[in-house]
């Protein structure tokens, strides 16, 4: 089945997750992917590595479905080489510096100049405008400068997350905007900017906090894992390790009252009569949650919540996150060899499932330039051409 996406072509230039990754889901989809690395590899294939070749985790993960060609764009050869490249694309993806995209002439005017109406889709730390604009940045810094690393933890010191939501979320909203900039362009021909900000997407994760901040001036602190708008909203230790539960609305604290066998107790008291009093009471029912978790195995606590229609789960290792049954029955994963590695990999497939056309996983991470020649030719180079190429360091 082709994918919704066929026939779009994408040029890669991303680094690390926000640009690949957006890129990731348009192949997903169909697209025609090709990423452009530097001729000994750029850094973010080696992150956390798995391979025999230093092929890092990262770069599996977000990478499949893509072709992958060396290039060095500060040259002129090069130049010519990526001007040849966007002609024929339909979209530049690139998690660049302003002043780095100037430099290698992947700015919108120097992009335009060639193909009218093509679609960079960029990402930057900061956006703009705006003092910081220009400065560099990773996922920790739209943690911090959120008030989300603020709110987590105790406290002292705070804890950022362990994983990178707001780049993936930067990611996530890329490659929305490329979508809507590719309908766009079918109405009425025109191509244009599309740009994330990692700043931009973790203010949009924790706008809630900060509307109530700026609205009410409750000053929050950190409370750990107990909740603070609702309860019961923790993290509860088990006769053999830990479960989750929230419970956010009347109709769901009703079915816990009942679930403790004390409707009586909890559902009269005024301290718990909506959701911001459980939460400004939230201790108190916390321990009476702990108590019950304490009675119980995970597995008897994770069945009997999920029974009585409470949210709930466990408190999974990576590993066993890889084993859980309802993960492995989803298939939520898929195995991917590459070569080198001691046993396949398992990738995750897009998070969203379309009825009539869904995304795959067709194809492994490209290993460093393996389609140089292919993408070349494809160009309308032949042979001594590309060997001139490789032989001037060009590709």
């Amino acid at each position: 089945m082709a994918g919704v996406l066929e026939g779009v072509r994408v040029l890669d230039f991303g680094r690390y997750i926000a640009g690949p990754y957006c890129a990731t889901l348009l192949a997903e989809f169909g697209a025609e992917v090709i990423r452009v690395e530097k001729r000994d590899g750029s850094e973010d294939r080696f992150v956390a590595p798995v391979g025999e070749n230093g092929e890092g985790a990262l770069f599996l993960q977000v990478n499949r479905n893509k072709k992958c060609i060396t290039l060095d764009p500060m040259k002129p050869e090069g130049q010519q080489v990526m001007r040849r490249l966007v002609a024929r694309a339909d979209v530049v993806v690139a998690n660049l510096p302003p002043q780095t995209l100037r430099a290698m002439k992947l700015d919108y005017e120097s992009l335009k100049a060639i193909k009218p109406d093509i679609i960079l889709t960029t990402a930057t730390a900061f956006g703009g405008p705006g003092p910081w604009s220009d400065r560099v940045g990773f996922d920790g810094v739209g943690q911090v400068m959120s008030g989300s690393v603020y709110m987590t933890g105790a406290g002292d010191p705070p804890y950022r997350a362990a994983v990178n939501w707001v780049d993936f979320g930067t990611a996530l909203h890329c490659a929305f905007g490329t979508l809507a900039a590719l309908i766009e362009r079918g109405k009425s021909g025109r191509g244009q900017i599309v740009e994330g900000a990692l700043l931009a997407t973790a203010l949009s994760f924790t706008n809630a906090t900060l509307i109530e901040q700026a609205v009410i001036n409750v000053n929050r602190v950190p409370t750990g894992n107990l909740g603070q708008t609702a309860a019961p909203a923790d993290i509860y230790r088990t006769r053999d390790g830990w479960v989750l539960c929230q419970v956010t609305g009347h109709p769901l604290f009703k079915r816990w009252a009942r679930l403790m066998g004390e409707e009586e107790l909890w559902l009269n008291d005024p301290r718990f009569a909506d959701d911001i009093s459980r939460g400004n009471n939230g201790a108190v029912i916390s321990e009476r949650m702990a108590r019950w978790c304490a009675e119980r195995t995970t597995q008897e606590a994770v069945d009997t919540l999920g029974q009585a229609m409470i949210p709930t789960g466990p408190v999974l290792s990576p590993q066993q996150a890889l084993d859980h049954p309802h993960i492995r029955a989803a298939g939520f994963m898929q195995d991917v060899d590459y070569p080198g590695l001691p046993k396949p990999a398992p990738v995750t497939r897009a998070a969203v499932r379309l009825s009539e056309t869904p995304g795959e996983i067709a194809s492994r991470p490209p290993t460093l330039g393996e389609h140089t020649d292919l993408v070349l030719k494809e160009l309308g180079y032949d042979d001594a051409e590309i060997a001139a190429l490789r032989q001037g360091g060009i590709v």
